[in-house]
This record gives structure tokens, C-alpha cells and sequence, in this order.
């Protein structure tokens, strides 16, 4: 029993304290590696958000365009279809440096066509851990879904 007014002895803190401490060190790194992941998530879906965003552009303007992966500039490059050159580009998206992206079949493009449908394409999109994401372009429809890899 401890006498009224009592606290705590020194060896209760210390003991109280390594026990923290060894909880602290076994949760850090994995909320470490959460955190990445989340920011790659987030980037990928920006990635994708961008390709419908220029799907509904192709509807909506009534005219095909194509985005194509800028590996040199590290951005998607958003032009009319058919046409070349930095001068028919008419917009651009930065993409983070942390990822790569593959497309499959190559070259790394694909096309909207005002019906709403695309030339299909699949980017497999690689961050610098061991995250990997696949974007789809579906052909017929358009649609733009993205995927964890190996999921």
C-alpha cells in the first residue's frame, strides 16, 4: 500500500518509459513507409484524374486529343491529335519525380476521341519504394481506372 500523498518511485518512471520508448521505435518506421505510400497514392490519382479530365476535354471541344508521357520532362503533355511539336501542346502536368511511368503497348500515349472512346492504353506507374500502380485505359469507353499492382 502506498501512504497517502505517495507518487511514483524512479524505477515505476524509468520502467514506464523504456516501454514507450521501445513502442515508439517499432511504430516510427512503419507509419514512416504509410506516409510515402499515401503521397504515392495521391500522385497516381492525380495522374489519373488528368487523363479524365482530358477525356471529358475531347467530348466537350468535340475533337481528339491525345496525352503523351514526357519521360525527359517528367510531365503528360496533353496536344490535338495528330499534330507534333511543343507548339501543339495545350496543357501540361508536372509528374513527381518519385514515379516512373511505362506504358504498354509503347509509345507512351494515349488518344480521346470526342464519342468518348480512346485508343486504350495501360500505364504501369512505379514509384521509388516498392509501391507500383496500373492506370487503364479502357478502349471503348474511355474510362480511366486505376489499380495497385498485383492486386
Amino acid at each position: 500500500m502506498r501512504p497517502a500523498g505517495g507518487g511514483f518511485s524512479l524505477m515505476e518512471l524509468v520502467v514506464v518509459l523504456a516501454v514507450l520508448a521501445f513502442a515508439a521505435a517499432v511504430i516510427a518506421p512503419s507509419v514512416g513507409r504509410t506516409a510515402g505510400s499515401v503521397r504515392t497514392r495521391a500522385e497516381v490519382g492525380a495522374v489519373a484524374a488528368f487523363l479524365r479530365s482530358t477525356r471529358e476535354a475531347a467530348a466537350t471541344r468535340r475533337q481528339a486529343l491525345e496525352v503523351i508521357v514526357d519521360r525527359d520532362a517528367h510531365a503528360l503533355v496533353v496536344r490535338r491529335a495528330g499534330r507534333d511539336g511543343a507548339a501543339a501542346a495545350l496543357r501540361r502536368r508536372a509528374v513527381s519525380p518519385r514515379l516512373r511511368i511505362e506504358a504498354g503497348p509503347p509509345p507512351p500515349r494515349v488518344t480521346f476521341f470526342p464519342s468518348g472512346a480512346s485508343s486504350g492504353a495501360r500505364f504501369a506507374i512505379v514509384a521509388r519504394g516498392a509501391d507500383s500502380y496500373v492506370i487503364a485505359v479502357d478502349a471503348l469507353t474511355g474510362r480511366v481506372s486505376m489499380r495497385r499492382a498485383g492486386s
